[in-house]
């Protein structure tokens, strides 16, 4: 398989192939980091784009693989997370100069569960400024734009991360939405999104607030319907911090 073919394989086939020991963590997060040098110069989808610690997760996750050790639903598979879902120690704008240089010290709950479940995290996707249209344009720099054609949007409001999907610039990525923020960009750039039942994913956001925005519901973008189900088993379930998540376990969607 050539680096262009493995760039757009499925989440679940490339998580086989890592537990197969076929390609490691460490060669597929380099894969994906090149190509985003390589490409989004043109498509804009990331406002950040998290090189070290990527790099660094990714030798302890394939040191655990060798080494026999716990291996997640999402061992060594490289992530990107839309920039307004807040990142422990890495910037999060929400699209906004307002939060240009925010530094959260608490994860998203969505971002905790990426985590727990051995995703690499490869950097923040762009998104309109606090995610409010159905667009990639924000006053931070260069509009997100669609792998299909660069002169056409990608939308909104996770454009970034549907662009990125698209243009194997990730395996999977995290969305949310309220009035189509999953749904649009995922319809624009040919992957597929889904906006789950309120309640179903935590909408903790890494606030402090106990304030929960009642329409936007967070959510996968993926190539694959499967993949799809495989990031929203993982992102799913209750959340002693959002009060309206569901007490029953999740269910197996795949």
């Amino acid at each position: 398989m050539n680096p262009n073919e493995l760039a757009l394989t499925s989440a679940i086939k490339l998580r086989q192939l890592i537990l197969s020991k076929q390609i490691s963590p460490l060669e597929l997060t380099k894969l994906y980091l090149e190509r985003i040098d390589k490409l989004d110069g043109k498509l804009h989808s990331y406002l950040n784009v998290t090189y070290d610690s990527a790099i660094e997760s990714a030798k302890l996750a394939e040191d655990s693989l060798m080494k026999g050790g716990y291996l997640g639903p999402l061992h060594g598979l490289p992530i990107s997370i839309k920039d307004t879902q807040m990142t422990k120690g890495i910037k999060t704008t929400s699209g906004s100069l307002i939060y240009k240089d925010r530094v959260p010290n608490q994860d998203a709950t969505i971002v905790e569960k990426v985590k727990k479940a051995g995703a690499i995290i490869l950097g923040k996707t762009n998104a309109p400024e606090l995610g409010l249209v159905g667009t990639c344009i924000n006053k931070l720099g260069e509009q997100g734009r669609n792998p299909w054609g660069i002169e056409r949007t990608p939308g909104g409001s996770s454009g970034g991360a549907a662009a990125a999907v698209a243009a194997g610039l990730c395996s999977m990525a995290t969305g949310s939405d309220g009035g189509g923020s999953i749904r649009i960009p995922s319809n624009f750039c040919g992957i597929f999104g889904i906006k789950p039942t309120q309640g179903r994913v935590s909408s903790y956001n890494g606030s402090t607030s106990r304030f929960h925005n009642m329409f936007s519901q967070n959510g996968p973008l993926t190539r694959t319907v499967e993949d799809s189900a495989l990031l929203l088993e993982v992102i799913s379930g209750c959340d002693e911090k959002d009060p309206i998540t569901y007490m029953t376990p999740p269910l197996d969607f795949t």
